[in-house]
């Protein structure tokens, strides 16, 4: 094994990266107590009143003390400024142990809208299955919902990755044997009542907890029936008439109880297919991160001081390590699992302005380097670790005779023909067919999460902007209208302000193109939890590598 890293030197430059990034997560500490508050203060209140708790109270006390790790916190973040705010999509969304099982856990928060489902509560809800599907991890329903939020039912109802889905999802990791656990600790209406009925065991609030097709006064409107929604659906009823719930709780906590004790009882899965030794810690300080990760992007950083910090030991054996010099690929542990690390690695040039520092710009030897790793990782059945900060694919005619899309091609397919888990961290930059290449979103990462200094777009923001703005100049300049300089540095402004906005990692975790935003020394917890999950799946297709490869 090589050793990474040499210890920081604190200086000016360091403290001041430290000293800014530590301002940057206390400012994304304080937006994310406030999501955390639902849907306020006055509302928590109304539900004690009603002798429920609160979402997240349940949450607590259905795992075990701190053992939750929170995915898809800031998703629906200012997503529907005419309907007002819905904060983490009214759904608490997470993984945690309950009575010493890795489980997910789905929370309506009755704080938010009545926990009414808006176009992002599905999606959220669809992800939290998606990673139960693909890793074959049981999943604990926590309902109280009043439905469909009906101004925006036509984003929510009739597609394929609609609320109907969300059936269909219950039905297939039933019949994968994947266990779903359901408690009703609210309303549970209409459609929404198939989804704790599909799942394994039913549990029922006996004062709060209600499931029904339609409630009492849709059903006095359909039939003329006058009937109150207790009787109608609630816990005596279906746990003694109608056989619908499996048990009746006294009262939330009750409920959650149960909840640990049947969980309590079910065998641990067996061993998952990859390899892990004790973890050991890094040799540097994890905090050495802060200093080393600048949220100036064009900053220079040595990515191996990067990974210093992040593998077990703070060794590894780096695969080509003198060849495709602008990315990182070689073999390591992370909390005692073995992972094959791919990196993006600033480069200095030399040119007619002087040396300059090329940001994980990926060459066509680069790109054959990560494919070739790749596919021995997945010969190997060693899951992968993609820490992306690059600016794309190099351009140019040099670029081109050299068979950049060819070599981009290849890594593209490695990636995405990869079957051992892939894990991402959008550590920097992540533009462009960069973004597809280390294994954003599109191409199945099991988990996909950013650093608060993460920027997400198409191209960078300067190129951008000046794109744009040479477009919108043609437009002028067809209608025969000329813009002045002043008119022009104007409408630069506002695009590259527009542009900035859309790169910021928040707008991307609203819209869940991210799992959630990470503190950069919980890198190692995180890989650690996502690669337990997918052990609970211990089969590993076949890797076909496809055409380009050959």
């Amino acid at each position: 094994m090589n050793r990474l890293g040499n210890p920081l030197v604190e200086n000016e430059v360091a403290g001041a990266q430290r000293a800014a990034y530590l301002t940057l997560l206390e400012e994304y500490e304080s937006h994310a107590a406030n999501i955390r508050l639902g849907g306020g203060v006055a509302a928590l209140a109304r539900q004690h009143d009603k002798g429920k708790l609160s979402a997240r109270e349940r949450v607590d006390l259905l795992v075990d003390p701190g053992s939750f790790f929170e995915l898809g916190l800031r998703a629906g973040d200012q997503l529907y400024p005419h309907h007002g705010a819905v904060p983490a999509a009214g759904t608490v969304m997470g993984i945690g142990r309950i009575a010493g099982h890795l489980a997910m856990v789905l929370a309506n928060d009755a704080t938010v809208k009545a926990g009414a489902w808006f176009p992002i509560t599905a999606k959220k809800n669809l992800r939290a299955q998606e990673i139960c599907l693909e890793n074959r991890l049981p999943i604990v329903y926590l309902v109280d919902s009043a439905g469909v939020y009906l101004p925006l039912q036509d984003e929510i109802f009739p597609d394929r990755e609609h609320f109907g889905r969300i059936f269909r999802n219950n039905a297939v990791l039933s019949a994968l044997g994947v266990p779903q656990v359901a408690a009703i600790m609210g309303p549970c209406v209409a459609g929404g009542a198939y989804l704790p009925i599909m799942s394994d065991e039913a549990l029922i609030v006996d004062g709060t907890g209600s499931v029904f097709l339609a409630g009492s006064h849709l059903v006095k409107a359909a039939i003329g029936e006058v009937i109150d929604n207790e009787k109608l659906g609630g816990a005596s009823m279906h746990c003694s008439v109608s056989g619908v719930t499996d048990y009746k709780a006294k009262d939330d906590p009750d409920c959650l109880q149960r909840i640990r004790e049947t969980i309590g009882l079910w065998p641990q899965p067996p061993a998952g297919p990859f390899e892990r030794t004790q973890p050991r810690a890094p040799l540097y300080p994890v905090d050495d991160l802060l200093a080393l990760l600048p949220q100036d992007l064009a900053r220079p950083y040595d990515m191996r001081e990067v990974l210093a910090r992040l593998v077990d030991g703070s060794e590894w054996l780096e695969y080509k390590p003198d060849y495709g010099r602008t990315l990182l690929c070689g073999t390591a542990r992370i909390e005692g699992w073995t992972v094959g690390l791919v990196a993006n690695q600033r480069q200095t040039v030399k040119s007619g302005r002087g040396e300059l520092q090329v940001g994980g710009v990926i060459y066509s030897d680069s790109a054959d380097k990560a494919a070739r790793f790749i596919l021995n990782c997945n010969q190997r059945h060693i899951p992968l670790v993609f820490l992306q900060d690059v600016t794309g694919f190099m351009v140019g005619s040099q670029a081109e005779q050299g068979g950049i899309i060819k070599d981009g091609a290849k890594l593209v397919s490695a990636v995405a023909n990869s079957t051992v888990p892939k894990l991402t961290f959008i550590v920097g930059n992540s533009f462009g067919a960069g973004n597809y290449a280390l294994c954003g979103k599109a191409y199945d990462p099991r988990f996909i999460y950013a650093l608060p200094s993460a920027k997400i777009a198409v191209m960078g923001g300067a190129q951008a902007s000046r794109v744009l703005l040479d477009i919108k100049l043609g437009q002028a300049k067809h209608r025969g209208v000329e813009l002045m300089a002043e008119e022009q540095a104007r409408a630069l402004e506002e695009i590259r302000s527009k542009y900035e906005r859309e790169m910021d990692p928040r707008y991307a975790a609203a819209r869940l193109w991210v799992d959630e935003i990470l503190d950069p020394r919980q890198i190692r917890r995180a890989v650690d939890l996502g690669l337990e999950v997918a052990s609970h799946n211990p089969h590993i297709p076949r890797f076909h590598p496809g055409v380009i490869q050959t």
